[in-house]
């Protein structure tokens, strides 16, 4: 590869990184946009959700093509705590969704090709199968002025570089930008199970291409902060669990195992049976929110987009919508920045500003306590224990004994304040809760 110069380079062909190239090529600059894979999505084993209204901004109404890369459109949202063999559930179902899609379920492996094409149909050009290794400074400045691949003669230039290589970011490094803390991320783990699409359908009451997600919590991590998830696909199931990985290597459960005791859970159980795997897979998720952002999300010569800025808002599942809005506001600012002729770090900081003045920071910022309250409180605490005591008092209140109401409501109630350890720790409990989702 001969040494090149571009007036972008973007680091990554996923949701930000693809968003990023889309928006510089439609302003007119030449941008590369790189990959490690053989082609985007090629090593992202992704199978979760995907959100309209970000892939509108971005492509109009393409979704409506033919061919559009996803699964199914969730119309129903479900949220599980489980007992040992119990739950307690809430959900909404809209028909809404059905007609005017909100979301998705989808593949990353499958979507990222589709979305990578939409850059390079603007202009951008695609390199993959190239792993950037470094970033390239100006000696004298320190300026980043390109990247350098692992291919012969690999040195490629360009005003700006942007970082949307994902959570395990290289680049980031090389920045000099902190180390992700082990309580800063979580380590989900995720099976692609196969179904016939009619088996799915009648578990899961659906129709056509509907779909649905169960986000659940408690007696499934095993002490842990954790969350697990259940989507349908068309002929599949992505059935998986997050737990952060500090409180992994705490308890030394190896991730296998707990994917394992999902599975055997009696209310996931019923809904896999039959079920043939089909992949496996692990990836780390940053949920750090507004407190884990890096002190500068720009700089001399670079941007910074997605999983590789810590761009998650984990309370509402919520990661690759805003990857593609920032690295659709990364884009536009870069460009902005080009027409001026300004692409000085104070003039590439006005992405930064955007960006934690958008939806995006403000709501990682109104759940910036959130981490550390789950922490303090602890997964067994609060996963096990209290949920389990949840669990009770739903079985204690609908239990039909002759038991008299009052005295069974105030049964149920026991066994909540019971789990919680006492009325003064709940009281602080759902104080912490109300500012860990407040701010």
């Amino acid at each position: 590869m001969a040494a090149e110069h571009f007036d972008a380079i973007v680091v990554g062909a996923g949701p930000a990184g693809a968003s990023a190239a889309l928006v510089l090529a439609s302003s007119g600059l030449s941008v590369a946009l790189l990959d490690r894979g053989e082609f985007p999505g090629a090593k992202n084993m992704f199978g979760g959700v995907l959100y309209r209204h970000a892939i509108e901004a971005l492509v109009g109404e393409a979704w409506k093509e033919n061919g559009f890369p996803v699964e199914r459109v969730v119309t129903e949202q479900r949220y599980w705590l489980l007992g040992p063999e119990s739950m307690v559930t809430v959900g909404h179902r809209h028909e809404a969704f059905g007609r005017e899609p909100n979301a998705w379920t989808a593949f990353r492996a499958r979507f990222d090709p589709w979305f990578a094409a939409k850059a390079e149909q603007a202009g951008a050009l695609g390199v993959y199968q190239t792993t950037v290794v470094d970033l390239l400074r100006d000696p004298k400045t320190g300026r980043v002025t390109g990247v350098l691949t692992d291919r012969d003669e690999g040195e490629l230039y360009a005003d700006v570089v942007v970082i949307a290589d994902g959570v395990n970011s290289l680049l980031r490094e090389k920045l000099g930008l902190p180390r992700w803390r082990p309580d800063q991320v979580s380590l989900a783990v995720k099976e692609v199970l196969a179904l016939p699409r009619e088996t799915i359908e009648s578990r899961f009451n659906l129709e056509g291409n509907e779909g649905v997600t169960i986000e659940f919590l408690g007696d499934t991590s095993q002490g842990m902060v954790g969350l697990g998830f259940l989507y349908t696909n068309k002929e599949s199931l992505s059935l998986g669990i997050g737990v952060m990985i500090d409180d992994l290597a705490r308890h030394r459960i190896a991730p296998y195992e707990l994917l394992e005791s999902v599975k055997r859970h009696p209310m996931i159980r019923r809904l896999i049976a039959g079920a043939e795997s089909v992949e496996y897979s692990a990836h780390m998720i940053p949920e750090g929110a507004y407190d884990a952002l890096p002190p500068a999300l720009a700089g001399d010569g670079w941007v910074l987009c997605g999983d590789a800025a810590g761009l998650v808002n984990f309370l509402h599942r919520e990661g690759t919508n805003l990857a593609m809005l920032s690295g659709q506001m990364a884009g536009r600012v870069i460009a902005e920045a080009h027409r001026r002729g300004d692409l000085s770090a104070r003039s590439l900081m006005a992405y930064d500003r955007e960006l934690r003045a958008s939806a995006i920071g403000r709501d990682l910022r109104r759940i910036r306590r959130m981490p550390s309250m789950l922490h303090r409180w602890g997964g067994r605490r609060l996963f096990g224990d209290l949920v389990g005591g949840i669990n009770r008092a739903a079985y204690r209140y609908f239990l039909a004994d002759g038991t008299p109401k009052r005295q069974a409501e105030a049964e149920a109630l026991r066994e909540i304040v019971r789990a919680a350890g006492g009325w003064r720790p709940l009281m602080r409990l759902a104080w912490d809760g109300f500012r860990g989702v407040r701010g």
